[in-house]
């Protein structure tokens, strides 16, 4: 991510278990019909990698970048790559609005959930393009905050979405980007003709799920720059973060415990 990024959450192992649950088949399908062989890759924002290694898994003649602006996800990326014997996958730290790659370097570039929580993402976009060469891909999704949907509808999680949205706006970065990013590439210099757009979910239902998405909640709530600015900018106080964490955690337990939200996708031609 960009030095310039407002970044909400932390790099602690609770957050990073829960970016670990995301694969290409759950956060990424709408770039799979592209991907081939011999690509060559450019992960931004990759976090603790597992996109990126399942990037490299469908690239098996092509190799991959993952690069994050902090060094603490791609030492478990790297572990996790050597863990699997995946070889033609590298980690590297960087800024998203000053990628260390020349002109034209690779096949696609792609983003993941970057774009809400940067302040220029128009910035990284125009960076994204000028590293793929022409006729190469810029991929770019990201979630629509607004667009969440739970049941059951236990009290104190519609604060902690409220609380979420002002403090991204307080912080100039925008939570409900998927909606925007069509416009941002046309800020970025591309024609509406080579931008595809589609949109993708993620869904949350099993135990195993439920678990996942609430422990990461219940942990940013308390834990994180996000509940601290919280509290900070009046938003919260810290007794109402524990009543927000402690709704997530009682919906974990709901049997008929569901939990959706819509990203944004596009993928735009060079």
């Amino acid at each position: 991510m960009s030095r310039n990024a407002m970044y909400a959450l932390d790099q602690s192992a609770t957050v990073l278990r829960g970016f670990s649950w995301r694969t290409v088949e759950n956060s990424a399908a709408y770039i799979i019909p592209y991907l081939k062989p011999d690509m060559v890759i450019l992960d931004v924002g990759c976090g603790p990698g597992t996109i990126t290694l399942d990037l490299a898994n469908r690239v098996p003649n092509g190799r991959v970048v993952g690069v994050d602006n902090t060094s603490v996800p791609l030492q478990s990326a790297s572990t996790l790559a050597a863990q699997a014997g995946i070889t033609n996958a590298t980690f590297e730290e960087s800024d998203a609005l000053a990628l260390p790659f020349p002109d034209g370097s690779f096949d696609l570039v792609h983003a993941h959930q970057l774009l809400q929580h940067v302040q220029d993402p128009v910035g990284v976009i125009r960076e994204m393009r000028r590293v793929t060469r022409p006729g190469g891909l810029v991929a770019v999704r990201v979630m629509d905050f607004e667009s969440m949907a739970w049941f059951p509808d236990v009290p104190g999680i519609q604060d902690s979405c409220a609380m979420r949205l002002r403090t991204a706006h307080t912080k100039g970065t925008e939570s409900s980007a998927g909606r925007r990013l069509v416009s941002w590439a046309l800020e970025a210099g591309f024609t509406r003709d080579s931008i595809a757009a589609t949109a993708g979910t993620w869904c949350y239902s099993t135990v195993d799920e439920r678990r996942t998405w609430s422990e990461m909640i219940a942990h940013i709530l308390l834990a994180t720059p996000l509940g601290i600015s919280g509290v900070e900018q009046g938003l919260a106080a810290q007794k109402d973060l524990e009543r927000m964490a402690h709704a997530w955690r009682e919906w974990e337990t709901k049997e008929d415990g569901w939990f959706s939200v819509l990203h944004g996708e596009i993928v735009c031609r060079v």
